[in-house]
C-alpha cells in the first residue's frame, strides 16, 4: 500500500486546524507526521500533540534562532519528555547565520554553544539529531567533525540545501538528508543535482510546513499532504515509481529513527 511519512512539520502552528489538516493528509496516503519544535513552548506543544495522537511523533530541541531559550531548565524538560518513546530525535538544532552580521561573533558563538550542548544531550539520550543549517556550512562541518565522538546515533540534515560535496561529507559522518519542497522549485537546481547524485537510501521526505510549499501550490500555506508533490519530483529525478520510493523512504525513516522503527514491537 502506498504511504509516505512527513518527517519534518510544524503542525502546532496556530494557523492550522489540526483536525482538518490531519483529514487532508490521511486522504493523501500520508501515514505519519513528525512534529518538530524550535523553542521551549513548542517543545511542550509538539509533545502534547504527539502523545495524544497515534499517527504523530515528536522531535524536540531548540532552533538556533531561539538559542536564548536553551538553559538548564529547558534541558531538563527535554530529558523528561524524551523518556516517552513518541519522542524520536533531538531537533531542530543547528546553526543559522542568515540574519546575523558576519562579524557578530557573539551571536555565532552562542549558537555554536547551544548546538554542541544539544549534540551531547542527544548522545546521552541515545537519540539521533535533526540539524537546521543555513549560511553556516563550514562551521557546521567543523563542529560535526570535532564532536564526531558524540554522533553515535546519526541524524538528518533537515531541508538540505547544500552542495553535492557537502552531501558526501555529511554522509561520511552518518547523516541522511531531508528533501522538501525546494526540490520542486524552478530555482531548486542545486538540490535536484544532489538528489540525482545521492543514494536514495540517504533520502527522507519532509514538508517543513507551513513553509516551503512545493509547486504547484507555492505561495500557499504548506501542509503534510503536499509530501506527495515532493515525492513525485524525487521519483522523476531518480527514475522510480511512487510505490518504490514509498517503500524505500519508509525503510529509511525506520532506520534513521530507531524508536519509530520499533514502534510495533513495544
Amino acid at each position: 500500500m502506498l504511504s509516505f511519512i512527513d518527517t519534518h512539520s510544524h503542525i502546532t502552528d496556530p494557523r492550522y486546524n489540526l483536525e482538518e489538516i490531519e483529514k487532508h493528509w490521511k486522504e493523501n496516503n500520508i501515514s505519519n507526521v513528525f512534529a518538530v519544535s524550535y523553542d521551549k513552548k513548542s517543545i511542550i506543544d509538539v509533545t502534547n500533540v504527539a502523545f495524544n495522537n497515534n499517527n504523530i511523533y515528536a522531535i524536540i530541541g531548540v532552533h538556533p534562532d531561539d538559542c536564548d531559550d536553551y538553559n538548564n531548565e529547558t534541558e531538563e524538560l527535554i530529558k523528561s519528555l524524551a523518556k516517552n518513546k513518541k519522542v524520536l530525535a533531538i531537533g531542530e538544532i543547528g546553526l543559522d547565520y542568515h540574519e546575523i552580521d558576519a562579524n557578530d561573533f557573539e551571536k555565532k558563538n552562542k549558537q555554536k554553544e547551544v548546538f554542541i550542548s544539544q549534540i551531547k544531550l542527544a548522545d546521552e539520550l541515545g537519540l539521533p539529531i535533526m540539524i537546521h543549517l543555513r549560511d553556516a556550512c563550514k562551521d557546521m562541518l567543523d563542529i560535526l567533525h570535532d564532536y564526531s565522538h558524540y554522533l553515535n546515533n546519526g541524524g538528518i540534515i533537515h531541508c538540505f540545501g547544500e552542495s553535492v560535496e557537502t552531501y558526501d561529507a555529511v554522509k561520511k559522518l552518518g547523516f541522511v538528508i531531508g528533501v522538501g519542497g525546494v526540490v520542486t522549485f524552478k530555482n531548486g537546481k542545486r538540490l535536484q543535482q544532489v538528489v540525482e547524485h545521492a543514494d536514495v537510501r540517504d533520502i527522507i521526505l519532509e514538508t517543513d510546513c507551513p513553509y516551503l510549499t512545493p509547486e504547484p501550490f507555492r505561495g500557499q500555506i504548506n501542509e503534510p499532504k503536499n509530501i506527495l508533490y515532493i515525492a513525485q519530483k524525487v521519483c522523476e529525478i531518480k527514475g522510480l515509481t511512487m510505490s518504490e520510493l514509498s517503500e524505500i523512504t519508509n525503510k529509511n525513516v525506520e532506520r534513521v529513527f530507531p524508536r519509530f522503527g520499533g514502534r510495533n514491537n513495544g
